[in-house]
């Protein structure tokens, strides 16, 4: 339940910064994903 909390926290920060770039896009998918990560261990 935490994993899917965060995952749709990190979602809505993506959508929220509306990237103009789909390189900005995948900026900040990658930085979520590491903090996704992080949050795990």
């Amino acid at each position: 339940m935490r994993i899917i909390t965060l995952l749709v926290a990190c979602a809505l920060a993506v959508a929220i910064t509306a990237c103009n770039t789909v390189r900005g896009v995948g900026q900040d998918v990658q930085k979520a994903g590491t903090a996704i990560e992080k949050a795990v261990k």
